[in-house]
């Protein structure tokens, strides 16, 4: 009984209380830019945006409209962007995309 009186002992202890102090992250500020989509070489532009951590609006129509063979190679780049970064991008209605970094998700519904 001694024996088991010792071990009991040991997990009776009083333990301390020690206080960790919070590490406060400065927030880092996102930015939502309304771009749009003129041509094939502002591919390139969106993607530095993407990468720089902002959400993007992009306006489509105008070159939807205008060449459909262009416009469907350049949401094909970007779709290669979005797969190859981890980026999401979505198709809205009238004639905007939306595209945004890994940081963030777009909920689909189900």
């Amino acid at each position: 009984m001694a024996l088991l009186d010792d071990i009991f002992k040991v997990f009776r202890r009083q333990e301390e209380v020690v206080e960790v102090p919070e590490e406060t992250e400065e927030a880092k500020q996102v930015t939502v830019r309304i771009e749009t989509l003129r041509d094939f070489i502002d591919t390139e532009r969106i993607a530095r945006l993407l990468k720089e951590g902002n959400i993007v609006f992009l306006k489509v129509g105008e070159l939807q409209r205008h060449d459909l063979g262009e416009f469907q190679n350049s949401v094909q780049k970007l779709k290669r962007f979005s797969n190859q970064y981890g980026w999401d991008i979505v198709g809205m209605e009238e004639g905007y995309l939306v595209m945004t970094p890994n940081f963030a998700k777009i909920e689909r519904p189900r």
